[in-house]
């Protein structure tokens, strides 16, 4: 069964004040990669220096969409860099690096720095980005949080070997859709888009595993290996669930309206990111109700097995009881039994006792017993 990872960072957590930086999750030897992507309807430029010196809050009249993607939440001292420079709030950057963080969203309308300068409205949401994991665990999930500024978009994603939002990056320089059009709070719909498509990837997989696990279960070949499975596809589901269902409040947060930051022209994306989160869930909890079913399947096979193998041995003992009688009864050896004297008593005996055999096995054949 698949174990989730418990982080010792998050004891070094405890005890210290709101707002202190402090990663939890697993150790990174990688530096943190940044990202700088300016672009709109007409030009793009991308920078991916890693330069700290070059990240900074654009100006309201630049006519670019700016976005910064962090690839790496693992260094406090770049996060807290990139946290003044874009005016974002301590307790927002301390979402950002805690992995175990469950998915929320924040609305900030007087973002504040640690040099006191405003910064103006920030919608904060931090979500799990789900895919496809190992053999033994089916689900393997990545912190993944977005700050939306006026006319600005920061990204913060965990280290990983490659970009989760390459998608997106290749739709902007191939100046194609919709993206290059729209403004940071339409970039923000297409980054979370891309999440929710890779939960119906996992979904996929789950059940694809899932109808292996029932063909075995029908046909009775299920073993200790299948109840095991089960048990882990159940864990996934549940972990899986925990981290989807908060998003489709998250949205409809932003559908009602609550920032000015998400403009009109970005409603019917988000109804339809709404829309796709819903199915995600009711296809988890579809999911959950088949495999508790599976299981009560389970369940009731090896019960049978058991009773099988239970009345067969039930049976045979139930032929032998009187056969056992009888060989008891001449075993005796007492002197005055006639029949030990008989020379032809020992076949007479066999002959009554495979009679009775006989007779017993037809009258549970009649019954229906065997």
């Amino acid at each position: 069964m698949a174990k989730r990872h418990r982080y010792r960072s998050v004891d070094k957590a405890l005890g210290t004040s709101p707002g202190t930086l402090t990663y939890v999750g697993q150790e990174i030897e990688h530096a943190t990669k940044i990202k700088r992507i300016e672009y709109n309807e007409a030009d793009y430029h991308i920078d991916d220096s890693s330069k700290l010196s070059a990240c900074r809050l654009p100006a309201s009249t630049t006519p670019f969409v700016h976005w910064l993607d962090v690839d790496g939440i693992h260094e406090p001292q770049v996060i807290d860099t990139i946290g003044r420079q874009y005016h974002l709030h301590p307790l927002l950057l301390e979402d950002v690096m805690n992995t175990e963080q469950k998915p929320k969203l924040e609305l900030y309308d007087d973002t504040r720095s640690g040099d006191h300068r405003s910064g103006g409205p920030i919608v904060f949401i931090t979500i799990k980005y789900l895919h496809r994991g190992t053999q033994r665990q089916e689900i393997d999930t990545e912190h993944v949080s977005f700050a939306l500024g006026t006319n600005f978009l920061v990204s913060f994603q965990e280290e990983r070997n490659k970009d989760i939002f390459e998608p997106v990056l290749d739709r902007i320089k191939a100046s194609s859709g919709k993206t290059r059009r729209n403004g940071p709070d339409y970039l923000l719909y297409a980054l979370m888009d891309i999440i929710v498509d890779h939960y119906f990837l996992v979904m996929e997989r789950i059940g694809d595993k899932m109808d292996e696990m029932e063909e075995q279960i029908v046909q009775e070949k299920a073993g200790q290996y299948t109840l095991a499975t089960l048990y882990t596809l159940k864990r996934e589901l549940a972990y899986m669930r925990r981290a989807v269902w908060p998003l489709r409040d998250m949205i409809g947060t932003l559908l009602r309206g609550e920032s000015d930051l998400i403009q009109p022209a970005t409603m019917p994306f988000l109804r339809d990111l709404y829309d796709h989160v819903s199915q995600v869930i009711e296809t988890l909890d579809s999911y959950r109700e088949i495999i508790a079913g599976l299981m009560e399947v389970y369940y009731s096979i090896v019960s049978n097995r058991m009773n099988s193998v239970m009345k067969t041995l039930t049976i045979i003992s139930s032929i032998f009881i009187p056969l056992t009688f009888i060989a008891g009864i001449y075993g005796m050896n007492f002197d005055n039994m006639p029949e030990l004297h008989s020379p032809t008593g020992y076949f007479w005996v066999l002959f009554a006792m495979l009679i009775i055999g006989i007779g017993e096995v037809i009258y549970f054949k009649r019954r229906g017993w065997m």
